[in-house]
């Protein structure tokens, strides 16, 4: 069964790791993705990330359930609140049978949840503030 969570709560990655190992998975792939100071020119304090709840863990349900109905497991856990650099924002992992599908799912739950689900990010650089996606 997937888990899913978005919270003001640090990200535990053992934890969430954790939640995906299994005999029956030969293949687990894990994206963490953190806060960087740079990207391009632009320099980054903090961000703090906003969600709107109950539509999010809806559209994150709707992620995971046809990749878990196809045998695999999915874990997803996204920040919000105000994050420093380096801390983790967001962790999305998949468990399955074989590493390709791991990685397949794996890169889809992650680019389609920055695309789709109804989280924000408000980016304090050191020139001004930003909204991200």
């Amino acid at each position: 069964m997937y888990y899913l969570r978005i919270s003001d709560e640090r990200l535990n990655v053992a934890e969430l790791y954790a939640k995906l190992v299994d005999p029956k998975y030969g293949g687990i792939d894990m994206f963490v993705g953190t806060i960087r100071q740079w990207t391009g020119e632009i320099e980054t304090e903090r961000i703090v990330y906003s969600a709107y709840h109950p539509m999010a863990e809806r559209q994150l349900e709707k992620l995971a359930e046809p990749i878990e109905q196809q045998g695999a497991r999915v874990v997803i856990a996204h920040r919000t609140g105000e994050l420093q650099l380096t801390e983790e924002a967001v962790f999305v992992g998949v468990a399955a049978a074989h590493r390709g599908d791991a990685f397949k799912w794996c890169q889809y739950l992650i680019d389609t949840l920055k695309q789709e689900v109804p989280i924000w990010k408000q980016e304090f650089d050191t020139d001004k503030v930003r909204w991200g996606e």
